[in-house]
């Protein structure tokens, strides 16, 4: 069984080989060494994940790998650690039940088990089932000790202490059926919302862009829902958003931009639409692909109210100074590893488990 060391260890090189993997093309020319030839692996495996998965473009893989390569670095790793007695965790087989939604989207679950000294049983999403076994196997290769602590399975999944399962409401249903009776994080669907003022500069709301676009907006940190004042007009906020027309170009992202506008059109809906983008006024907050909803509010108390009452269906909150401790636009997909989902510390939850 790998150590607490052994295992922090081998995700410190794992961050080292992340960051180099994006700034160093692999050599070609004559025999690649070990680390070359891990670099190709990843490179044939990152377009195997965009052909089993259309919208995981090489863009929107990179941006993920690029994102995980910022937080596994020693020091950052060390500072999330520090508060928890890892001495103290007993070895448990913690099941994971990953979605698919975006790329790697489980990771975060896979590291936190797996470095506080538990053994990983994971069920990858049939959307997402190509980039973490390679992570994987990348960490059994620089820590041998690993391999009996990894498994990655395409059966039913039995024989856990522990299981952490992410999908969608009706899925949650399910997991909380099956899986009822052992210690448990259940997560359902939740969406994320930008709380406006009026008075964002245009590199704001450009930035905002990013938090709405990133990934073709299928993550649950993907702003989905607009809260803009009373009086708003949307021509500052198209300008900003101007720089993401090129997603039009995509193909799944345009197919489900025309299905939406065709829909509301035949519908009789009212709605916004720049070109490539759609703006529908609708109390909801799972808005679909190339669309966002947005809602007017009177006062500011009077959106803090709505919101807290509606905090189980939100993941982020975006904006400026409205709200204590929201994000800032332009990071929402760019989370730090002591910013778990739903609120809920996994590492912690694994401890007193």
């Amino acid at each position: 069984m790998a150590t607490l060391d052994q295992r922090f260890n081998a995700f410190v090189k794992l961050g080292d080989f992340l960051r180099s993997f994006t700034k160093t093309l692999p050599d070609n020319s004559g025999s690649p060494d070990k680390r070359n030839d891990w670099y190709l692996k990843f490179e044939n495996a990152i377009s195997l994940a965009g052909h089993k998965n259309g919208w995981f473009t090489k863009e929107q893989v990179m941006f993920a790998i690029n994102a995980w390569a910022e937080q596994l670095e020693d020091q950052k790793l060390r500072e999330w650690l520090l508060p928890y007695p890892l001495e103290n965790n007993t070895h448990k087989i913690v099941a994971i039940i990953m979605a698919g939604n975006i790329p790697l989207v489980g990771f975060h679950d896979f590291l936190t088990a797996l470095i506080s000294g538990n053994r990983v049983l994971v069920k990858c999403s049939s959307n997402d089932k190509i980039l973490l076994p390679f992570i994987a196997n990348y960490l059994i290769h620089i820590e041998p000790e690993l391999a009996s602590e990894i498994t990655i399975s395409e059966d039913s999944l039995s024989e856990f202490d522990v299981v952490i399962a992410t999908g969608s409401n009706n899925t949650a249903r399910y997991f909380a059926h099956y899986f009822g009776n052992k210690p448990n994080i259940i997560r359902k669907n939740r969406n994320s919302v930008a709380t406006l003022s009026g008075n964002e500069t245009k590199e704001q709301l450009n930035e905002l862009g990013e938090d709405i676009f990133r990934y073709y907006g299928l993550g649950c940190r993907n702003v989905s829902k607009l809260y803009v004042p009373h009086n708003y007009s949307f021509d500052n906020f198209f300008e900003g958003i101007a720089t993401y027309k090129g997603l039009i170009n995509q193909n799944k992202y345009a197919n489900n931009y025309d299905y939406n506008k065709a829909v509301y059109l035949m519908s009789e809906f009212q709605f916004l639409d720049n070109g490539f983008f759609l703006l529908k006024e609708d109390k909801g907050y799972a808005s679909p692909i190339g669309t966002a909803f947005y809602e007017r509010y009177k006062t500011v108390e009077e959106l803090k109210i709505k919101l807290a009452g509606d905090s189980d269906q939100i993941q982020c909150i975006v904006g400026g100074e409205m709200f204590e401790n929201s994000i800032p636009f332009g990071k929402t997909q760019k989370p730090d590893l002591w910013d778990y989902a739903d609120g809920i510390d996994t590492v912690e939850f694994l401890l007193k488990t």
